[in-house]
């Protein structure tokens, strides 16, 4: 049965370990320290690249001028290049750099060798149980985006 707290402990615990695996992983970073929502919108402009201001807001749940301070800064830091859309010369297209894209495999990497780490320090009962847990949660994100879009 489920606990009346269950939920609170697990809002709490997945924030804890998305946020102590980016302060490891800024611990031994060089160049600009990129913030989390920086390398969530340098991750969506891999994966999409050209994708507009007001498109990357609502993938990541920004408001739009939040993501253009976001874009002033990548940009000045040579993480991120603004073409301007042939098809409506009002709007801008985000393109990250080559450097965008070094960094971001690099991060991928060390964060992959890190999770790898941690969860080779569990015992084999808690890796199954958190192998077991990964289509609840991935369902639980499915949810939450869902929920998201609706507002």
């Amino acid at each position: 049965m489920e606990s009346e707290r269950f939920p609170e402990a697990l809002a709490d615990t997945l924030a804890a370990v998305q946020r102590l695996i980016r302060r490891s992983l800024r611990s031994n970073t060089t160049g600009p320290r990129l913030r989390g929502a920086e390398v969530d919108l340098l991750r969506l402009l891999d994966a999409r690249p050209g994708i507009g201001v007001s498109d990357a807001a609502k993938f990541l749940y920004l408001a739009g001028n939040s993501v253009s301070t976001l874009v002033n800064q990548l940009a000045r830091d040579g993480y991120l290049i603004r073409e301007t859309d042939p098809a409506d010369r009002r709007a801008a297209r985000l393109l990250p750099t080559p450097a965008a894209k070094t960094r971001l495999r690099d991060w991928e990497q060390r964060r992959a060798a890190l999770v790898r780490r941690q969860v080779a320090r569990l015992d084999e009962a808690e890796r199954t149980a958190l192998e077991a847990a990964l289509p609840a949660l991935r369902k639980l994100a499915a949810n939450l985006h869902e929920e998201a879009e609706e507002t």
